[in-house]
Formats: structure tokens, C-alpha cells, sequence
């Protein structure tokens, strides 16, 4: 099992989510794999629109559900995946992940439905939005003004991520919550 390092993190809306992930994006390299995990509608396209844009893509990021795989060109290149749609994880094969991932960084939307075809250096995010728990008791005063915040669990693993541990945690210093 790899050696692991896990970060908490909080937003307070989208911008910034995606400003977190802007300070993530300064620390990537070719090869860097980004695993995001959580509830539909918990923030993991908002948080790759905001990597996309650190990395200076200027096309429209939207998740790539139905296709699969998107590629964007900026100062890295992004490879980013929503499987969402896989029953299978050896689907993922067809998409040749190991020479894929090779060139940019790699982001894989629900990633957890194939974490055994993914290699041990990886950064696993959980995205969680606290205020879908609460919404059938329909939010007001202090709860209303929470509807937009994440929680952010952030998982380091394998010796590509835990060398960097530090730098990634001094780059989310504005985010990080104890825990």
C-alpha cells in the first residue's frame, strides 16, 4: 500500500473552488494524475474549469460525460475524463489510460469506479457539498449563506505526490482546515 498524505480543505462558492484548484494547478507536471470523486452536482467539473484555466486553456470546459475523454491544450495539457458512464472498469482500457496520462495532466471525474486501473501516484479529491444533506430541510439564515460551500478532501498518495506534500499544502495554505 502507498504511503499516503491527506490535506482538508474548505470553499465558500464556486470561484473559490476553482481558485484552490488554480493553486493546485501551480504545482503540476507532465504525468500528474488528478482523481476526483463525489456526489453529482459537488463541485468536481467546477474545480477542473478552474484547474483549466490556471493552465491557461481557453476553450470551454464541460464534463465530457457522454464522449468520455476531452483534451485541452494550454500550459500543460489536460486530459480530462468523466466516467461516470463506465459498468466497467476494464472499459477504460479502450481509452489506452497508461499513454494517455504519459503527456499533461490526466483528471478523471468518478475516477473511483476505476481507482484498480489507475497507477499508485495519484492525488484522489473528494468533493463534498454539505448543503445537499441539507437541502430537503430547506435551508434558511446561517445555512442559506452555506449552500455554495465544499469540503475538500485531498489524498496524496504514491512518492510523486507525497515529495510534493509540503509545496501542496503551503500553495492550499488559504483553504486548509485542521483535520
Amino acid at each position: 500500500m502507498p504511503e499516503i498524505r491527506i490535506l482538508r480543505a474548505e470553499t465558500s462558492d464556486a470561484n473559490a473552488t476553482q481558485a484552490l484548484a488554480a493553486a493546485v494547478a501551480d504545482v503540476l507536471g507532465d504525468g500528474d494524475l488528478i482523481v476526483l470523486t463525489g456526489d453529482l452536482g459537488a463541485g468536481k467539473t467546477c474545480f477542473t474549469q478552474g484547474l483549466g484555466r490556471a493552465l491557461s486553456i481557453d476553450e470551454a470546459i464541460t464534463s465530457p460525460t457522454f464522449v468520455l475523454l476531452a483534451v485541452y491544450e494550454g500550459r500543460l495539457r489536460l486530459n480530462h475524463l468523466d466516467v461516470y458512464r463506465l459498468d466497467d472498469p476494464t472499459d477504460v482500457l479502450d481509452l489506452d489510460l497508461p499513454e494517455l496520462a504519459e503527456r499533461g495532466v490526466t483528471v478523471i471525474e468518478w475516477g473511483e469506479k476505476i481507482a484498480p486501473a489507475l497507477g499508485a501516484d495519484r492525488l484522489t479529491i473528494e468533493l463534498q457539498y454539505p448543503a445537499l444533506a441539507d437541502a430537503a430541510e430547506g435551508p434558511t439564515g446561517a445555512a442559506a449563506e452555506g449552500l455554495h460551500r465544499r469540503q475538500l478532501q485531498l489524498t496524496l498518495a504514491g512518492s510523486t505526490w507525497i515529495e510534493r506534500g509540503d509545496t501542496v499544502a503551503t500553495a492550499l495554505e488559504p483553504w486548509l482546515v485542521p483535520g
